[in-house]
């Protein structure tokens, strides 16, 4: 009974070590991969020296996005560093870094062919969707949408402030409810066309709500808003961003990060423009300048400041 107990134990330990080997052999082939830090690079670390002429051979690798397999990636040329375990992968073209990249190697060492994925840290891939909403492609600054509001709301601080805040839960409320509905309705019963129609009635909804709210709450802060706060339901940013998540199929994560990016963005601006048309009223400004016309001088100088954010990576 005891032998026939051994022999079960040794063969289900045979059978764990084989069904280890691959991923054994995996883990001694490749131990580190990372985009480079250019655009076009991909770096690829190896648990020891691989043979430097097999390594620089173009044809002994494939790449190509997750989400496109069927298009191949232009490699121009390896380069093997000198101890022989890493190599770094050029690229023709740059390299889409927000996306999952896959790479297959082979002929390099002795193992089988290995494949493996190449992507950013999703967290920082949701802080990158923040940041680029608010500074690299702010919605007023470099994309020029909801100017109306923009300047009617911008002449006093305070004022800024609460409509950027208002602003800011209307978008991220409206933006996730728009989510839900076209991933969980309209995708699924083909109702695409229907996206703007179902936008705008759940942004309308939720500028209803912050109004009757606001009315109770903070009647000065409702009334300093005036007709502005209503035309928050026109504001090209509120509609710009759940069309923004529905054409990128965007998850809920990536989503809010979006929307709250997008109304951190329009906080900033908001905040930026009236702390200077504050000062401006104690300004020598010409007469014909005074009031929108110099406004939009204004804007135009942040819009050239905000340029300076292009091509910002930090993830």
């Amino acid at each position: 009974m005891m032998r026939s107990t051994e022999m079960i134990k040794r063969v289900l330990v045979a059978a764990i070590l084989l069904l280890c080997l691959p991923v054994m052999a995996k883990a001694a082939l490749i131990t580190d991969k990372s985009f480079g830090e250019e655009d076009n690079e991909i770096v690829v670390k190896f648990a020891s020296s691989v043979d430097r002429d097999a390594a620089t051979t173009i044809e002994n690798y494939t790449v190509y996005e997750e989400s496109d397999p069927d298009i191949r990636l232009d490699l121009e040329r390896v380069a093997v560093a000198d101890d022989g375990k890493s190599a770094t992968l050029y690229f023709a073209e740059p390299l889409n870094t927000l996306k999952t990249h896959v790479v297959k190697v082979r002929n390099i060492t002795p193992a089988a062919a290995e494949s493996f994925k190449v992507s950013k840290s999703y967290l920082g891939y949701l802080l990158s969707i923040l940041i680029g909403a608010m500074l690299i492609n702010n919605f007023v600054f470099t994309k020029y949408l909801g100017l109306c509001v923009f300047f009617g709301t911008s002449k006093r601080k305070d004022t800024a402030k609460g409509m950027g805040v208002t602003f800011t839960i209307v978008i991220v409320v409206s933006a996730l409810m728009s989510w839900f509905f076209y991933q969980f309705i309209l995708k699924p019963f083909d109702l695409n066309f229907l996206q703007i129609v179902v936008f705008i009635g759940l942004v309308s909804l939720t500028v209803q709500a912050v109004d009757t709210v606001l009315r109770k709450i903070n009647p000065i802060l409702f009334n300093a808003f005036g007709v502005y706060l209503v035309l928050v339901i026109a504001n090209c940013i509120i509609i710009a961003v759940p069309l923004i998540l529905a054409d990128n199929e965007f998850n809920f994560f990536e989503s809010f990060m979006l929307s709250f990016g997008a109304g951190a963005g329009f906080l900033l601006a908001l905040y930026l423009m009236s702390s200077v048309r504050e000062r401006m009223e104690l300004a020598n400004i010409p007469p014909t300048f005074k009031g929108i016309p110099i406004a939009f001088v204004v804007a135009g100088q942040f819009a050239l400041a905000f340029l300076g954010f292009s091509g910002l990576s930090l993830f």
